[in-house]
């Protein structure tokens, strides 16, 4: 099952993060503890940062350097009008992908 979770979350990831982002601007760390809050505990933190890097340069966030004081600067990320599009057509993917998983299940449990 681990590997089938890890297939299905590649898919799904950047979604994930985005929806976090929703709710408010986050740095890095603090977005894996989010996932990690939530039960994504397999997720490492090298993925969520390349990930990151990923959406800045599709242009899905807004970053901004925040001094910190243990070390250099936080990148704190924040999303901005086209992550916000974005998150709006994964809910809509989402919402239509479980619907009709759902349904598959329901016909499956019944025969």
């Amino acid at each position: 099952m681990a590997n089938q979770m890890t297939e299905m979350l590649k898919g799904t990831l950047e979604g994930i993060v985005l929806a976090i982002l929703g709710g408010r601007a986050a740095y890095g760390y603090e977005i894996t503890a989010g996932l990690r809050d939530r039960g994504f505990s397999d997720i490492a933190e090298g993925t969520v940062y390349a990930l990151l890097v990923r959406i800045e340069q599709r242009g899905l966030v807004d970053v901004e350097k925040v001094p910190s004081e243990k070390g250099p600067p936080r990148k704190v990320y924040s999303l901005n009008a086209q992550g916000r599009e974005r998150l709006a057509e994964f809910w809509q993917t989402w919402s239509f992908l479980s619907e009709r998983i759902d349904q598959l299940r329901d016909d499956d449990e019944r025969t």
